[in-house]
């Protein structure tokens, strides 16, 4: 089949759609498939390591408007990937499959333009965005447009390819026309493993990936401010980038200089880098966000390099960690609390970690998390699809 996948983030921006479509793209690849990857030119700062030329799939970027962080984020952004889309699906190659990562704006147009050109197309649900949006505290006319943009793309796509039962379940409540494939979530663990360089920056925790509201990362610089008398040591750093950033520079201020350290996004294997070095990583998910459903990808990066996680909050993240206790040293879970989120960093600060643990760990991943068995099952599932002329309504 010719294949293209759209999205407005793809490698070299680390991020858990980045990792989820290249790996996708080069399963499809694999299967002699030819693909395409309709995507964005990265941020000044990645600009140069895209290494598209030793891909076995093309990847055709285009220029687009990012926010004062750098990201594709709000309305005039994902409208800056969106509309030259359109026309891009409108008048480029036949395809035979379009793949399109969300924001449901990009599954909007994409829906548009495939119908006016006859051609299938698959959404990538991971995430419930409007749920996101209305944990935001988003006006109720936003997440109802929202809402209804993400039901559309999902109706009318041939598939849509969801991470977890939890996501799921949420479509089939939001979109119940949709049909639906559960093939899971990970990582890619050629990048993220035990194995590689590591990040010297003393004994940190570290919180990667997106800080967004609903995830609540705040609460550890909190918990970090009550464990600093007996550990003097102990720094946080956060990762990446998030709409929570301003909230948490101004939470870190309160305490001594250096103890909380922010670093905005790095490519991939240099975030894996930071992850080896840190104590422990940290994620979260907020109680009244009214998205416990997620499974946030950072949590399998960070067991994919042999990090342990303290997950506080709700949701089939700490019920994992629970269930899966003897097999890995995968972490802690716990509630959304100040207290027990300052027990769980007084254990790791306490105690110098263990290569066997993180080598078990890393091991574990490999096994268990890897996105190759993700993006296999998905190549199946949307080639069968295919074979049989499915489509949305």
């Amino acid at each position: 089949m010719r294949i293209a996948i759209a999205s407005r983030i793809f490698e070299p921006e680390p991020s858990a759609a980045s990792f989820r479509l290249a790996v996708l793209a080069e399963a499809f690849a694999d299967a002699e498939h030819e693909v395409t990857v309709l995507t964005v030119v990265p941020p000044p700062a990645l600009r140069g390591t895209e290494n598209d030329h030793s891909r076995p799939y093309r990847v055709k970027r285009n220029r687009v408007l990012r926010d004062a962080t750098g990201y594709v984020r709000g309305y005039l952004q994902y409208m800056s990937f969106d509309i030259p889309l359109f026309f891009r699906i409108l008048f480029g190659a036949k395809r035979d499959l379009i793949v399109v990562e969300p924001p449901p704006t990009t599954g909007f147009f994409v829906r548009i333009a495939a119908a006016l050109r006859r051609t299938p197309y698959a959404y990538y649900a991971a995430d419930i965005w409007s749920d996101a949006s209305e944990s935001t505290g988003a006006p109720g006319l936003v997440v109802r447009v929202v809402r209804a943009m993400e039901r559309s793309a999902m109706h009318g796509a041939c598939g849509v390819l969801s991470v977890n039962e939890g996501v799921s379940a949420r479509i089939r409540e939001i979109a119940p026309r949709a049909v639906i494939h559960t093939v899971g979530n990970g990582i890619n663990t050629s990048i993220f493993s035990a194995d590689g360089p590591v990040h010297d920056g003393g004994k940190y925790a570290i919180y990667p990936g997106t800080a967004s509201e609903w995830q609540g990362a705040a609460v550890f610089i909190d918990a970090l401010a009550r464990v600093l008398p007996d550990h003097p040591e102990a720094k946080l750093v956060f990762l990446g980038q998030g709409s929570d950033w301003d909230t948490l520079r101004a939470r870190a201020a309160l305490l001594p200089d250096g103890v909380v350290t922010f670093v905005a996004t790095v490519p991939p294997a240099e975030a894996a880098a930071w992850l080896r070095g840190a104590v422990v990583s940290l994620a979260s998910i907020r109680p009244d966000a009214g998205y416990s459903f997620a499974f946030p990808t950072k949590v399998f990066a960070s067991w994919a390099t042999g990090t342990p996680v303290i997950f506080a909050g709700p949701g089939p993240v700490r019920q994992f960690i629970t269930r899966r206790a003897g097999e890995a040293a995968l972490g802690v879970g716990c509630d959304y609390a100040v207290e027990p989120i300052e027990s769980a960093l007084r254990d790791a600060f306490g105690v110098e970690p263990r290569v066997e643990a993180r080598q078990l760990t890393a091991a574990w991943a490999a096994q268990n998390v890897s996105l190759a068995a993700v993006a296999e099952r998905a190549v199946q599932a949307l080639t069968d699809t295919n074979r049989r002329g499915e489509h949305g309504s």
